[in-house]
């Protein structure tokens, strides 16, 4: 749904969605290659990447459950849009971290080869985090782009009404 909402309060509601591309964009992608070229002789510019990336997200995530009181009602629902997807990369994280843990002990301790844990890591945490990542950027471009058209996702106009003074100047039915 398009809403007659004021540019500057549209520019507010862009905030959440350039916090979240920086962690994913700058962070996660630029960052950490830049540190895996270090890592062999510095590992602190790689332990950086989920430093920084958990201070983003717990940010993302408090600033959102803020919103709900101190924001405008556009502003608001985007944040909460990026609150949901932090939860969904949090998710994806601890996935990852898991099975590094499981790699780690199947190696360890069990006698797993080296390449089964290259395998078991890879397949069942790097690729899904990667694939997330790719696809948590497309919709945080997507999401940075419909704030300046003045459009919300209809569930995220179900789920938090707009107020009376909030006007809808379009709104899309789609036939299915």
């Amino acid at each position: 749904m398009k809403f007659e909402i004021a540019d500057e309060v549209a520019s507010k509601a862009k905030i959440p969605h350039e916090i979240f591309l920086t962690n994913l964009i700058g962070n996660h992608i630029l960052w950490f290659v830049a540190a895996l070229g270090l890592a062999k002789s510095y590992w602190q510019p790689v332990a950086m990447v989920p430093v920084v990336s958990f201070m983003l997200l717990v940010y993302t995530l408090w600033r959102a459950r803020r919103s709900k009181m101190t924001d405008e009602w556009f502003v608001m629902c985007h944040w909460q849009i990026c609150a949901a997807r932090s939860r969904l990369f949090i998710y994806m994280l601890v996935l990852g971290l898991v099975a590094s843990l499981l790699g780690w002990i199947g190696y360890t301790y069990l006698g797993m080869m080296e390449v089964a844990v290259y395998a078991l890591v890879g397949g069942i945490a790097g690729l899904p985090v990667m694939v997330t990542v790719l696809v948590l950027i497309l919709m945080e471009s997507d999401a940075l782009h419909q704030t300046m058209l003045h459009k919300l996702p209809d569930r995220l106009v179900e789920k938090y009404p707009p107020p009376e003074n909030i006007k809808v100047v379009e709104e899309v039915v789609y036939d299915h």
